[in-house]
């Protein structure tokens, strides 16, 4: 299956060690977008500098010309990409950059480039994989999600679509689109993703229209005030665990099997980590036994555990041990997913 075909996956090289190597046509990816594209009102020193780096992307810049540049944004914006550039031709690849840029906490770039380089990488791991739940999980990785919950489920949908198609970015508005007339549920064409519409998926991938189902569980009442909870087999949450899988195996070398879970069972509890900054805040609370208000709580999307195939990759003091994992929203109902926590907080032997 061919996915997110503007992310220039197929612009790198893959080295003998599986990893992407950036090209000059990658570059040109950067110098099409918004940020640095030309306007009529780019100066003649923008235009010049332009056309220098779509000759030749490699191209060494002088100081003086950058700073001829009349607009201050369109100048940092150049000096910007140009740091991007030099150091990720520096590094080789953008595994060994992304890992140097997360390992230093020193980030000198935008967001948006590292977003970009997550996207590629992502797309050379699920390279292939014709799951469509999965390479929709994955797009939590590098794109801002808004949840909400509608009928049980937990819903999440990406968060720049839905704002677009609302007057306010406020907490409620996918429940608010999935709640209006049916024409306007036809416009913004929010699908939940399942089987039934995953060729939907393949042939719009990059417009980011469909829901995920992160639902854990379903509840279902019994006679004599039972409650029966399954698991759901197709969940959104088990799909991002199989993402979560390939992307420690790739930059680390070691691997794990992840798997959601709706609670922590577990008087030996010794390692944890958030895969974003809500839920690392609300696992920390936890495992010190403070107080956690319902209402922080109810952000806690779902948990995970994680264990290690090879124990003796791990530290020695918690070889075994599984590590739970934690997945959450901020208040206004944003998912930001950060992949990096990943690969800084496991509890490893030696660095990898």
């Amino acid at each position: 299956m061919n996915f997110w075909p503007a992310c220039g996956f197929e612009r790198l090289r893959i080295t003998s060690f599986g990893w992407l190597e950036p090209t000059p046509d990658y570059l040109h990816l950067f110098l099409d977008r918004p940020e640095l594209a030309l306007v009529p009102e780019s100066c003649p020193a923008e235009r010049q500098l332009h056309q220098a780096l779509r000759n030749d992307p490699l191209h060494t810049v002088q100081a003086t010309l950058l700073a001829r540049i009349e607009d201050t944004d369109a100048r940092n914006n150049y000096q910007l990409y140009l740091t991007f550039r030099d150091s990720l031709l520096a590094c080789g690849t953008l595994e060994a950059y992304y890992l140097q840029l997360v390992r230093s906490g020193r980030i000198d770039i935008p967001p948006l480039f590292i977003d970009l380089m997550v996207q590629a990488i992502l797309r050379h791991l699920l390279d292939g994989c014709d799951d469509a739940l999965q390479v929709r999980a994955a797009e939590l990785l590098f794109r801002p999600q808004r949840l909400t919950v509608q009928d049980g489920q937990v819903l999440a949908a990406d968060q720049a679509v839905v704002d677009q198609y609302s007057r306010n970015a406020g907490l409620g508005e996918l429940g608010r689109l999935l709640l209006e007339s049916k024409a306007r549920l036809r416009e913004a064409e929010l699908l939940v993703l399942d089987d039934s519409n995953a060729t939907s998926y393949w042939a719009h991938s990059e417009r980011h229209h469909h829901l995920l189902d992160l639902t854990h569980e379903v509840a279902q009442e019994l006679s004599h005030g039972l409650l029966l909870r399954m698991t759901r087999a197709r969940s959104g949450l088990k799909a991002l665990a199989r993402v979560l899988e390939r992307w420690v195996q790739h930059f680390l070398g070691v691997v794990v099997t992840i798997e959601p879970l709706a609670r922590v069972d577990d008087a030996t509890w010794r390692w944890h980590l958030g895969l974003d900054a809500e839920s690392t805040v609300i696992l920390n609370d936890l495992y010190e036994g403070k107080p956690v208000e319902s209402d922080r709580m109810s952000r806690l999307v779902s948990l995970f555990r994680l264990n290690f195939s090879d124990q003796a990759c791990m530290l020695p003091e918690v070889a075994g041990k599984p590590v739970y994992l934690g997945l959450g929203m901020n208040a206004q109902g944003v998912l930001r997913l950060k992949p990096q926590n990943l690969l800084l907080n496991l509890p490893l032997a030696k660095r990898q």
